[in-house]
């Protein structure tokens, strides 16, 4: 797993970045201990993996 942007990942997902956040929003608290931060644009491999694996997010393509 990489690092990668909100955009990138979005585009994975298929979806905008709002609407990718829109999805994370019950899980904020849980995502904040994990170290993100609302500014972030880069988001670290740990919560890439997290979110592909919770949403169901192909990263291959």
């Amino acid at each position: 797993m990489k690092a990668m942007t909100k955009q990138q990942l979005a585009q994975c997902a298929g979806v905008t970045v709002r609407t990718l956040f829109n999805w994370c929003r019950p899980y904020r608290k849980e995502l904040a201990r994990m170290g993100l931060k609302p500014g972030m644009r880069v988001l670290p491999p740990h919560i890439v993996k997290w979110i592909a694996d919770r949403f169901c997010i192909d990263l291959e393509t």
